[in-house]
């Protein structure tokens, strides 16, 4: 069986870490230009990033090159809503041409309508701790959606809303750097709202039938063997502990299945709150790095391949995570994001990452499998298209298949852009060399 045909070969991006331009055109400041003071290594910033919004046509020529079937890239909502709920028509538009651009070169394009950069205006009013928020998205989602639907078929909602509401308002890690644990239950119920305010939105204002997904940051418990035993031991570390929980259930059950989360007996998702914010998706959305983590252990996991963050790198954690995810929710799935970080120089226009080239075989070849089991997986994104900004950890880890010289701006194709370009051209034929 192998690939499906129409499998959707592509990769990811998200906008404040590419487009730089960050008080252009009409662009309002977002939590991410006005906060991280003192909060990102080296002091960097993505105010100028890897210039995406002036050189996207030769980005695009780049994933023509790369021979993607589809690219995932977001919409900056500091583009498109300056205050409260005027429309800048000048942030509309960039995207329009980056969709007609991609079109053009028969590159599907796959809109995620919220990836982590919201207006400080938004922020100022509260951000996720104050349900105004749903108002402001369901109005954003309705401008995007008019401008881009005639030509837009798949959407994401919004990107790992685990990381951007606990990393942001509860470990206080990322913008808005709001420490705070009392707040789970909060800003995770006004995030269901809003998660279903802009799904109604997309398809009642959509010219065209729309795909609608929402790609969560997900990680699974690996057997420790394949035994029937060991793989259900696997699956309830997986979405029933405390940490799997948080890491997993807590927003894949209200959102997919209607059914209400709690943990450590003072967070819950209500079953009103299901009731209210369920709306079916079209397919699962799923990131994925490394195998699950149990942060409360006291025990420090030892690896036998780790990046330079710290996390395993595990392909037989993609075939998990797909296998116990479609037999929770039986519904499509799609890997919107996927890779490794490294360190990298760049060498007479030249980078030899042979350790991507094994993780992206490794990670592929175990989503190969599940694919051959029977789970529906429309398609793969690797990340990063691009080198770019990655938040907290600013520029130093290069998660892209193509290196960005930061001084320049220049582009240049690593290795494993053509590995990843055979793979493509051989519907996966290449991963079995």
């Amino acid at each position: 069986m192998s690939f499906p045909k129409d499998f959707l070969w592509g990769v990811s991006t998200s906008a404040t870490q590419i487009e730089g331009a960050y008080d252009e055109d009409g662009k309002c400041l977002s939590i991410r230009d006005c906060l991280p003071e003192g909060k990102i290594k080296n002091n960097e910033n993505a105010k100028i990033a890897c210039d995406h919004y002036h050189l996207y046509k030769k980005d695009v020529a780049l994933l023509k090159e790369l021979g993607v079937k589809s690219y995932r890239f977001s919409i900056n909502m500091s583009r498109i809503m300056p205050l409260y709920d005027e429309i800048n028509e000048r942030g509309l538009e960039f995207y329009s041409k980056l969709v007609d651009e991609l079109l053009a070169n028969g590159i599907e394009p796959i809109v995620t309508l919220y990836h982590w950069d919201m207006p400080f205006w938004l922020y100022e009013m509260g951000g996720w701790r104050t349900r105004k928020v749903v108002k402001y998205f369901e109005i954003y989602a309705k401008a995007v959606v008019e401008k881009l639907s005639d030509r837009v078929k798949y959407w994401i909602t919004f990107n790992e809303p685990s990381c951007f509401l606990f990393n942001g308002y509860v470990q206080g890690v990322h913008a808005p750097f709001i420490k705070n644990p009392l707040l789970i239950s909060k800003i995770s119920r006004n995030f269901f709202h809003a998660n279903a305010a802009v799904t109604r939105a997309i398809r009642k204002y959509a010219k065209e039938k729309p795909l609608v997904g929402l790609s969560f940051a997900t990680s699974p418990k690996v057997p420790e063997t394949e035994s029937k035993e060991d793989i259900e031991k696997a699956r309830q570390i997986t979405f029933e502990t405390p940490s799997g929980i948080l890491a997993n259930t807590w927003f894949l059950d209200p959102i997919l299945a209607k059914k209400p989360a709690k943990v450590y007996g003072i967070y819950r998702v209500s079953k009103k709150t299901c009731e209210e914010c369920y709306e079916p998706l079209d397919f699962i959305g799923l990131n994925n790095y490394a195998p699950f983590v149990d942060y409360t252990s006291k025990e420090k996991p030892t690896y036998e391949w780790t990046n330079m963050l710290g996390w395993e790198n595990n392909g037989k954690g993609l075939y998990w995570l797909t296998r116990f995810v479609y037999e929770r929710y039986h519904m499509p799935l799609m890997i919107t994001e996927n890779g490794l970080p490294l360190k990298e120089e760049l060498k007479e226009g030249k980078v030899h990452d042979e350790e991507r080239i094994r993780y992206i075989k490794e990670y592929l070849v175990n989503l190969e499998r599940a694919i051959n089991e029977g789970v529906p997986v429309l398609g793969y994104s690797y990340w990063s298209f691009m080198d770019n900004f990655e938040r907290a950890e600013g520029y130093e880890p290069r998660f892209g298949l193509v290196y960005v010289d930061y001084k320049n701006e220049e582009r240049y194709f690593k290795d494993s852009a053509y590995y990843y370009k055979d793979i493509i051209a051989t519907s996966g034929k290449k991963l079995e060399e």
